[in-house]
């Protein structure tokens, strides 16, 4: 309400009041995850206007029965490639940019997984509602390497998976992939 009501105030007085709405807010997620309440405040302050859902694709890279997975540099935990969506880029330019950008290779989307609501999720440490679209995509080419936002890359087996960056990649994820794989014509999971 906060964000939006500073978005559209009309006056001083109404902006005064979403801004201590805002700041009530922060105090209430602070005493709850001990995060500093300044920080939230900013947080919450760089997403202007109406509150919209983001949205997070994700590429499910399988290669001989193990998936690629990168380990995070923001938790040291392991996910499949990916990361936010960007204004107007399509979203397998999206999931193929994030795969090269996180382990160095080229990929292709040859399928949609499925959409699926971050509020249903085993793990929802996000402030922000998120929509995660997961593809299926086969290897072009490059070398695995890391990006700026990870710091190893590599391929496990299904059922010998890294400790796992729980809001990225779950195990319901893990799960659709392995079904999409040995059932090629199942229809996209969403929630």
């Amino acid at each position: 309400m906060s964000q939006t009501g500073l978005a559209y105030s009309r006056s001083e007085y109404e902006s005064m009041r979403y801004r201590r709405l805002l700041e009530i807010a922060a105090e209430m997620v602070r005493s709850q995850t001990g995060v500093a309440t300044d920080k939230l405040v900013e947080s919450f302050s760089a997403q202007p206007g109406y509150a919209t859902v983001k949205v997070d694709v994700r590429g499910a890279v399988v290669k001989e029965s193990m998936i690629l997975l990168v380990r995070e540099r923001v938790d040291n935990r392991w996910s499949m490639p990916g990361g936010w969506a960007d204004v107007g880029e399509h979203p397998s330019e999206m999931v193929s940019r994030e795969v090269r950008e996180e382990s160095g290779l080229i990929v292709r989307p040859v399928k949609l997984i499925g959409l699926y609501d971050s509020d249903r999720a085993e793990v929802h440490p996000s402030f922000y509602h998120t929509y995660k679209i997961i593809f299926l995509c086969e290897i072009l080419g490059g070398e695995l390497e890391t990006g700026d936002e990870t710091t190893d890359a590599g391929f496990f087996s299904f059922d010998d998976l890294p400790p796992l960056s729980g809001y990225r990649t779950t195990k319901r994820h893990l799960v659709d992939i392995m079904s999409h794989i040995r059932n090629p014509s199942m229809p996209s999971s969403f929630d």
